[in-house]
């Protein structure tokens, strides 16, 4: 057992400390606090540590959890923390980012946070475990696949946990298996829930084969806790991905709608959407005000998803090109388009690494380029298309601090200068941190 005190925090807002000149870290310490520690990990430069006691005052920045779950499920990393401080943390990680990663001083901006962040996410999957006779539904511990189970989140939109509810006793009635990782065994594997602002839900219900007995029973309970759609999905691979190839409509319409930014948009269950609607639209107002479009110039959105961005900024400039991998969010794209009377646009399907260099050797010289790819980040292919093509702005939507720094760094050497970040808290109690980043060309 060691008595240490936290200096700072790390990357998953865990407290980090020092010991003989190694960093320890330890989730749930915050900085200033002292505490007995008992080391549960050593690595060749670095310990991970479980705090047992508080030795020294509460830091001020302290609050109580607020969830029965925290921090068992993994799914929040900073409830122990007071909102204001997640966003001052989440600002420094982007700030650290950038000049440790990409080796540049830049202007980060305070974090734009939420004025009541709770029942924020629209999108909530949860692994179906346990027995016929007692299920669970819940969220898989921190770097496991051990299921805590969570009767109540209070990040999910209403009526998330009422689904989940009527999804658990509909399993007991009916008495149907839940999956089996170990035996690949079982039938049910997850429950996915998605909810538009309206409070109407689409409930998904993924399975370990092409059918589900007593379906009757399931619509029926389904639709009483708040469903207009009930999709089945087939997934017989022993994978860790939620979804399979194949999508059915039980119930209900195939998509969900949903409205933001002014716009009507039309949601299939794997079609990617921000899960936090209401500062999704305070991302996109600054991605636009950061592309500063005028009525002649063209734009090109790079995985675009369901084409949210594509669509909002396409009313301020004269064409709006998409790009998307995802075929079933690319049709949503187009329809959502003419569902909003907007015509000056076109979506393309395909890799990103793949599209953009294709568009710009067929002539594509956008004045704005957006991206917003996933964790990884940028391929190389898609940061020397940028360059061919030229553009006066590139705004840069992240969701890793890290790949975006890199990102940007390998931009400057294109003849691109980092003008202003600025960091979105989408993910509300957790160490994630969405980020719009300006570059300019030179």
């Amino acid at each position: 057992m060691l008595t240490l005190t936290c200096e700072n925090l790390g990357a998953e807002l865990e407290g980090i400390c020092r010991h003989q000149g190694m960093a320890v870290f330890v989730p749930g310490l915050l900085p200033g606090e002292t505490a007995e520690v008992r080391i549960v990990k050593v690595e060749k430069r670095y310990a991970f540590g479980r705090m047992e006691h508080l030795c020294s005052e509460p830091s001020a920045d302290r609050k109580a959890p607020g969830c029965a779950a925290y921090p068992k499920c993994g799914g929040c990393t900073g409830r122990h923390m007071s909102y204001e401080a997640t966003l001052r943390t989440k600002r420094e990680q982007v700030q650290n980012c950038f000049s440790r990663i990409g080796g540049m001083d830049v202007e980060v901006l305070p974090t734009l946070g939420m004025d009541r962040p709770e029942y924020y996410r629209n999108k909530t999957a949860m692994p179906v475990g346990g027995t016929a006779e007692a299920p669970v539904l819940g969220f898989f511990a921190p770097r496991s696949h051990r299921l805590i189970p969570v009767d109540f989140c209070p990040n999910a939109m209403h009526p998330a946990d009422k689904v989940a509810g009527a999804f658990l006793k509909w399993i007991r009635e009916a008495h149907v298996a839940p999956y089996d990782e170990a035996t690949h065994s079982g039938l049910l594997r997850h429950l996915v829930v998605r909810v538009n602002r309206a409070g109407e839900a689409m409930a998904t219900v993924v399975v370990n084969g092409n059918r589900i007995p007593h379906q009757d029973g399931l619509i029926s309970a389904l639709r009483e806790a708040g469903c207009i759609s009930v999709i089945l999905n087939e997934n017989t691979k022993q994978t860790n991905v939620i979804f399979g190839p194949r999508f059915r409509t039980l119930y209900g319409t195939d998509t969900l709608d949903d409205e933001l930014c002014g716009l009507r948009f039309s949601l299939s269950p794997d079609a990617f959407l921000q899960v936090n609607p209401t500062q999704a639209e305070v991302l996109y107002q600054t991605t636009q005000s950061f592309a500063e479009l005028k009525a002649d110039d063209i734009l090109c959105d790079v995985y675009c998803g369901a084409g949210t961005i594509t669509l909002t900024m396409a009313q301020h400039c004269k064409k709006a090109v998409g790009i998307e991998i995802v075929p079933a969010a690319v049709e949503n794209a187009r329809k959502n388009a003419v569902r909003n009377g907007i015509h000056n646009v076109s979506f393309y399907c395909g890799a990103a690494e793949e599209m953009l260099p294709k568009l710009v050797d067929e002539g594509l010289r956008p004045d704005v380029i957006v991206v917003d790819p996933p964790r990884k980040g940028l391929e190389q292919r898609v940061i020397d298309a940028i360059a061919a093509a030229a553009p006066e702005r590139v705004v840069y939507v992240s969701c890793n601090p890290a790949t975006l720094a890199r990102d940007a760094a390998l931009l400057s050497r294109q003849g691109y200068r980092v003008v202003r970040a600025q960091p979105v808290d989408l993910f509300c109690w957790t160490s994630g941190v969405e980020t719009a980043c300006l570059l300019s060309r030179v």
